[in-house]
């Protein structure tokens, strides 16, 4: 579905875009891929890499809603993936994150309406679900947003979804990239923030896929969770230095000891499938459908329990330390 596409990928030269376009380039081909970022920089680092005919790089923050109207003209489908991610420094720059999160997607919004895109899909994160720091309520207020656009839309043909998933194996400022610099500098011991901890762990490769997958299921309104494993921190630990101390110190600035993907309070409107589940939107479309169930592949998902919650401290699958290594060893591979 995505040859002869344009594509834009809001954020692109994030992790998830420098995968999104090398797996794209792989096994598409794409009229146009729009890289839209604000950082010249990381832009024309990437560039280097990526430098095929099709592939175009635009300036511009998603705070600036013009310059989105002019980027994605003629566009079909946009990837919203630029997003403020650090828990604190969002906790010490409120007002910087909702300007980016939350203004932001609205921008996005309204550009892709303005440009009568097909579809969208936003990246969102377990965070987002029943949030506790600002980052996942500035999520959570995003994900409402993008799920009521398609009430926006009316008749017009765009549709809206949204993708949530848990930590990214090796991801940029994440715990993996942290571990491996203070084992390289000759640490004597791990510094772990509760040994109670628990996070769902997904690969950037998987993270693609799954969006990938999810611009052919959408109806638009959906809320996409894969099935994933957990991770406890004591074993990431292990698993990267089997042996060495670990020295607890505390939880940081809006953390929390496990994250979820689908609250319990969302329960009467999950549905699960073979290896995702969908979060329906609590509000209902005047202008097209409201059945979720067979979704646009055919795939047939069903109601879960009453109170049925996906929490990365109960979840069935957990990683042991070995396991935990071959995941570190494939998101390397990328």
């Amino acid at each position: 579905m995505f040859n002869n596409k344009s594509i834009l990928i809001t954020g692109g030269t994030g992790s998830f875009g420098h995968q999104y376009v090398k797996t794209l380039l792989q096994h598409h081909q794409p009229r146009r891929l729009i890289i839209y970022s604000r950082d010249e920089l990381k832009q024309y680092e990437m560039q280097q890499v990526f430098d095929q005919k099709c592939m175009r790089y635009f300036i511009g923050d998603v705070r600036d809603k013009e310059r989105l109207v002019q980027a994605m003209r003629d566009v079909d489908f946009v990837i919203h993936a630029a997003a403020l991610k650090q828990v604190p420094a969002a906790e010490y720059n409120p007002m910087e994150c909702i300007k980016t999160n939350i203004h932001g997607a609205e921008n996005v919004i309204h550009a892709a309406l303005a440009n009568n895109v097909d579809k969208v899909i936003a990246l969102s994160t377990d965070k987002a679900a029943n949030p506790v720091n600002l980052y996942g309520a500035t999520k959570l207020a995003s994900d409402k947003l993008f799920v009521a656009a398609n009430n926006m839309a009316g008749k017009l043909k765009t549709q809206f979804s949204v993708v949530r998933y848990g930590n990214v194996v090796g991801s940029r400022g994440s715990v993996v990239p942290y571990f491996n610099k203070l084992l390289a500098e000759g640490t004597d011991h791990l510094p772990i923030t509760d040994p109670r901890m628990t996070r769902f762990w997904i690969t950037l490769q998987q993270g693609v896929d799954f969006v990938l997958k999810n611009f052919q299921r959408m109806h638009g309104g959906e809320i996409f969770v894969p099935k994933i494993p957990s991770i406890r921190i004591t074993d990431l630990a292990e698993a990267l230095a089997p042996g060495m101390p670990l020295k607890t110190i505390g939880i940081r600035p809006g953390e929390k000891l496990h994250e979820i993907m689908c609250p319990s309070d969302d329960s009467h409107l999950t549905l699960e499938f073979s290896d995702h589940y969908v979060i329906r939107p609590t509000i209902r479309y005047n202008s097209r459908s409201n059945h979720f169930s067979p979704n646009e592949l055919g795939e047939v998902g069903i109601e879960v329990a009453q109170g049925f919650e996906y929490n990365s401290g109960t979840n069935p699958q957990f990683l042991t330390p070995d396991e935990i290594l071959r995941y570190n060893e494939l998101s390397e591979e990328v």
